[in-house]
């Protein structure tokens, strides 16, 4: 037979029919209805660092309230650009963990179950990573806000790291622990804390040496005592960024902008561009605690801010 235009016409009407009238498969297998493990890992020189997910908090309308010096236009437009909702904000929580070979050190402890309900899934992702909690031998703390210190402790307020060593910088434990600081989070920090013997929390400067590779860097100004840290090995590092920034949508790309979070904003901002004028300059490589995951990537100058270049994803170690 032959085909002509009309033939061909008519079995592309008919096909529709003729799959509707044929059974579909059932499917091959239910759906997951949950996301893979979140754990990111990479090599620093000879150390092994590991990038934990613990989850996300969305805040609503993040252009009322949450920028004190930019007007909502502005704040919408910069969500816009990044191609992110205006209506909320999703920020992230990024755990770090550093196996240095003698030592496994936590940077901060995340949400630990206890605040936004999109958060805490810090203990099945160290999980997945085959890292336990009771292995930890030091955990050093980048600042007391509720989503850095609340893993410390179970809903009941019982001690979560069995043998670690609490390093904390010295500045920042005398504002939270003293007179000055607000009433209810100084409360929340202070029974974080308490479930632990005072003979395992350090104090240090916050430019000390928390273990062999591992120093702080000061970077004062989101809070009284904030803290960066370096992780070095051989001629490798990364920056462990702690607050400097929240979502790099917002005062990566603006480092002019003052977060309600900030309890010293202008000497957040001062901070803040002291330190990526210099980690562009280096080309440093970053971990964002509020970037989204893996958060590690590199700033480089954009306009009148900064951008960040993601690390390219690896299947290698």
């Amino acid at each position: 037979m032959s085909v002509t235009r009309r033939t061909t016409f008519a079995a592309a009407l008919a096909a529709p029919a003729l799959l509707a009238a044929t059974p579909m498969p059932a499917a091959a297998q239910p759906a997951a209805a949950r996301q893979a493990p979140g754990f990111y890992r990479f090599k620093v020189g000879t150390f092994e660092v590991t990038v934990i997910n613990d989850g996300y908090n969305r805040r609503p309308n993040p252009a009322e309230g949450f920028i004190r010096n930019a007007e909502p236009a502005a704040v919408r437009a910069t969500l816009e650009a990044a191609m992110l909702p205006t209506d909320h904000l999703d920020i992230p929580f990024n755990i770090t963990v550093v196996n240095t070979g003698s030592d496994l050190i936590l940077f901060d402890t995340g949400t630990g179950g206890l605040l936004a309900p999109t958060a805490g899934t810090m203990w099945d992702n160290l999980a997945a990573a085959g890292i336990d909690p009771a292995a930890i031998t030091k955990i050093a703390f980048t600042h007391f806000h509720g989503d850095h210190v609340s893993g410390l402790v179970t809903r009941e307020g019982q001690p979560r790291f069995a043998r670690a060593e609490l390093i904390v910088p010295e500045a920042e434990w005398a504002f939270w622990m003293g007179d000055s600081a607000p009433q209810q989070p100084a409360t929340m920090v202070k029974g974080r804390f308490g479930a632990y013997p005072a003979e395992r929390i350090k104090r240090i400067a916050s430019t000390a040496e928390v273990a062999t590779g591992v120093t702080g860097v000061a970077t004062h100004g989101h809070t009284p005592g904030h803290t960066c840290y370096t992780i070095a090995n051989g001629n490798a590092s990364v920056l462990v960024l702690g607050d400097v920034t929240n979502h790099p949508a917002i005062n990566v790309t603006n480092p002019g902008w003052h977060a309600v979070f900030d309890m010293d904003a202008a000497a957040a901002e001062a901070t803040r561009r002291a330190l990526f004028d210099r980690a562009a300059a280096d080309r440093t490589l970053i971990i964002g605690y509020h970037w989204p995951f893996p958060s590690l990537g590199r700033v480089r100058r954009a306009g009148n801010g900064y951008e960040v270049v993601a690390q390219p994803w690896t299947t290698a170690l």
